[in-house]
């Protein structure tokens, strides 16, 4: 069911199969005004456009889906057109939550085999470089789940109610060399991926974590690898992370 035709070259038969899926889906969140996120213009290009192109031109990724709310599913195909971001091979309708959207990806990819390996990227970071996406890459030769991830620098504290009944007090200082801070592209073998939802979705106690979450809990026989992230690669969402994209582009010299 592609609402875009993807036209890319015969992809790299000695590695296996890889798709990538950006995902614009949940309920359409907005950083302030009435513009969806995905659509806000950054360096001369949409937010969303940006996420999709560090996939679109990396040699390691064959095919490149984007997953959008129904109410913005034209606009996205347009989008896609228009830029010109030839390994995108469908736009099609993500769910209501993140976990909908994952596993309206897996729905999608229903009869590929469980070889190929899968992407899965917040639209709402625009910034992530292609150095990341090969890091995930290279992490899945060896793993069945990669994680993207950044040390944590503040300190993390664990509260408790205070005994007073008012306010919160710490507890707990966390040591924080053990503690990251998660990111996107996480990636998978689709047939690990698979298995963890089938397993989760038969729990009638699941409830949502990220999708390196859900192997972690119903397949803990595949390790979640952690590949190194970048600060940069900064999730937009309030007002002031705009800003800082911008700037961050501008030192790059991305600016178009």
């Amino acid at each position: 069911m592609p609402h875009h035709t993807a036209t890319t070259t015969d992809p790299d038969t000695t590695r296996p199969y890889t798709i990538a899926a950006v995902l614009a889906g949940g309920v359409g969140a907005r950083v302030g005004g009435t513009e969806p996120k995905q659509f806000l213009p950054l360096g001369g290009r949409t937010v969303l456009e940006r996420a999709v192109s560090a996939f679109d031109g990396e040699p390691g990724v064959d095919e490149v889906l984007v997953l959008t709310v129904e109410e913005h599913l034209s606009r996205t195909e347009r989008l896609v057109a228009e830029a010109g971001l030839n390994k995108v091979s469908a736009v099609l309708t993500g769910g209501a939550t993140r976990t909908a959207t994952s596993l309206a990806v897996l729905d999608a990819l229903r009869g590929r085999p469980g070889t190929e390996r899968i992407l899965l990227h917040d639209a709402a970071r625009p910034l992530v470089s292609g150095r990341t996406v090969r890091r995930c890459l290279e992490a899945l030769d060896h793993a069945g789940a990669v994680g993207t991830a950044v040390p944590a620098t503040d300190t993390v504290v664990r509260v408790e109610p205070s005994g007073s009944g008012t306010g919160e007090v710490i507890r707990e200082v966390v040591p924080r060399s053990a503690l990251r801070r998660m990111q996107t592209p996480q990636g998978f073998r689709l047939e690990v991926l698979r298995r963890a939802y089938d397993l989760a979705l038969a729990d009638p106690g699941f409830t949502a974590t990220d999708d390196c979450g859900v192997v972690l809990d119903y397949t803990p026989e595949h390790e979640v690898r952690i590949v190194e992230g970048e600060d940069t690669n900064l999730k937009i969402t309030n007002p002031g992370d705009l800003e800082i994209a911008e700037t961050l582009l501008r030192r790059r010299g991305a600016h178009e």
